[in-house]
């Protein structure tokens, strides 16, 4: 789906609000059992949940996120890529967003709860509502021990939850690096609350992170 391609954009954009995939459930996840210690006064983390669109736009209106950048992680380490190369799903790389935090706000367990619970179904194998591809599996990318521990203990926590039929398929995968998306799919929601795909896929879980974690909600969303 080549959503920067003006007219034909607004069309499968369209084609989307009556397409009858499956959206991501939304659950109250668990708070974390186990959480990572900070390590410096901002921390940095990268989640790849399906479309980069609602994943960073849900997390720019959590509080203590400073920064929320979309972009491709997972990928061979020096390798360049863009939208249209990862979108042909055979680069390794997934849709991703860097999350830049406050350690003392908003904790990575944290942030694992909202994205588990509102932004990304981790039972759906390379897919995410109704985009399909490896580059929209959802996983995540820690990038020191302390997130590895926090995430990887999270991921068994939910295995046991007993909230989702299907088992947890979403992986720890190494960090290789983060390259940042083209400038206009940057704050693409922000810029764009009109848009079929985003009022149809995104709108729902911001509402949702709002309505869950009111106490983690900021209405203006960070840059």
């Amino acid at each position: 789906m080549r959503r920067s391609d003006g007219i034909l954009l607004t069309f499968l954009a369209a084609l989307a609000v009556a397409s009858p995939a499956r959206a991501e459930r939304v659950v109250q996840a668990p708070a974390p059992a186990v959480d990572a210690a900070p390590t410096r006064k901002l921390e940095t983390a990268v989640f790849a949940g399906g479309c980069y669109w609602g994943v960073e736009g849900v997390f720019s209106h959590v509080k203590g996120v400073h920064l929320a950048v979309s972009g491709f992680a997972g990928g061979p380490r020096g390798r360049q890529v863009d939208y249209e190369r990862v979108s042909e799903g055979d680069t390794g790389f997934a849709e991703s967003v860097r999350v830049t935090y406050d350690p003392k706000v908003v904790s990575y367990g944290t942030l694992l709860r909202v994205f588990f619970s509102v932004v990304a179904d981790p039972t759906t194998l390379n897919y995410q509502g109704p985009d399909r591809g490896t580059q929209y599996r959802s996983a995540l990318f820690p990038l020191n021990a302390e997130q590895a521990k926090a995430a990887d203990a999270y991921l068994a926590q939910l295995g046991k939850s007993g909230l989702w039929r299907e088992p947890i398929v979403t992986k720890v995968e190494r960090f290789t690096g983060f390259q940042d998306t083209a400038p206009d799919h940057q704050d693409f929601m922000r810029k764009n609350p009109r848009h079929p795909y985003i009022l149809r896929w995104d709108v729902p879980k911001v509402a949702a992170l709002k309505a869950m974690y009111p106490a983690l909600y900021q209405d203006k969303p960070s840059a």
